[in-house]
C-alpha cells in the first residue's frame, strides 16, 4: 500500500531539500540513507556518484537495485537495538519522513570531519493536516536546531507548512560537521 510517507514509485524525485544540499557532501562520498523506503534518496546519491547505504526495516523497495557496485542494502530495524555505524563513518547522511530521536547523538558521530547531515521530516501542526498525527513523531519548532547546534555547524533549517506534494508541516536541516562556515553562494538561484 502506497503513502505519502512510503510511496510505492520507486520514480519519485528526491527532495528538493536533498538536492539543494547534496553538492556540500565530497564528491565521490560514502552517504547513508536512513530510512530508504524505496529508494527516492537512493537512486538520486547513486545518480551522483556517490556510495550508498540504504538502510531500512524493509528493503524490499531496492530489489530492483541489487548488483550495484556503489550501493550496500541493509534490512535492519534500527530501533530495535545498537546504532550498528562506527564513528567517522559517512561523509553524509540523509533521513527523511523518519524520526527516531535516540539515534540524533549517533547521527553527528557517524559523520566523517566536513561530513553532511540533511533531515527532513515533520513537524508539530502536522496533525491538523493529516499523518502522522502522533507528537512522538512530530517535531517541536527548533528540535533539530537544537539536537544539532551544540556538534555540528547549521547550514541552513526551515520550519512551516508545504502545500506539495499536499499540506504538511515541515522541519529541515542540513548541518555539517565543518570546522569553518560553508560557503552559501552555491545556492544561490
Amino acid at each position: 500500500m502506497s503513502s505519502f510517507d512510503r510511496p510505492s514509485d520507486p520514480d519519485i524525485p528526491a527532495s528538493a531539500w536533498v538536492t539543494r544540499f547534496t553538492s556540500l557532501i565530497r564528491t565521490g562520498g560514502r552517504v547513508l540513507d536512513l530510512a530508504a523506503g524505496h529508494g527516492r534518496h537512493t537512486r538520486y546519491l547513486l545518480g551522483e556518484g556517490y556510495e550508498v547505504t540504504a538502510v531500512d526495516i524493509d528493503a524490499s523497495g531496492l530489489s530492483d537495485l541489487s548488483g550495484c557496485e556503489d550501493l550496500t542494502v541493509l534490512e535492519v530495524d534500527m530501533e530495535g537495538g545498537a546504532w550498528p555505524f562506527p564513528a567517522n563513518t559517512f561523509d553524509g547522511i540523509v533521513m527523511t519522513n523518519y524520526l527516531h530521536r535516540p539515534h540524533f547523538p549517533f547521527l553527528a558521530k557517524a559523520l566523517t570531519a566536513d561530513g553532511v547531515l540533511l533531515i527532513e521530516t515533520f513537524g508539530e501542526g502536522n496533525e491538523k493536516l493529516g499523518r502522522p498525527r502522533n507528537p512522538d513523531f512530530l517535531l517541536q519548532p527548533g528540535e533539530l536546531l537544537n539536537a544539532f547546534a551544540g556538534t555540528l555547524v547549521i547550514v541552513a533549517y526551515e520550519h512551516g507548512v508545504e502545500e506539495r506534494p499536499r499540506p504538511a508541516v515541515r522541519q529541515r536541516l542540513c548541518a555539517t560537521k565543518a570546522t569553518a562556515p560553508v560557503s552559501l553562494g552555491r545556492f544561490v538561484d
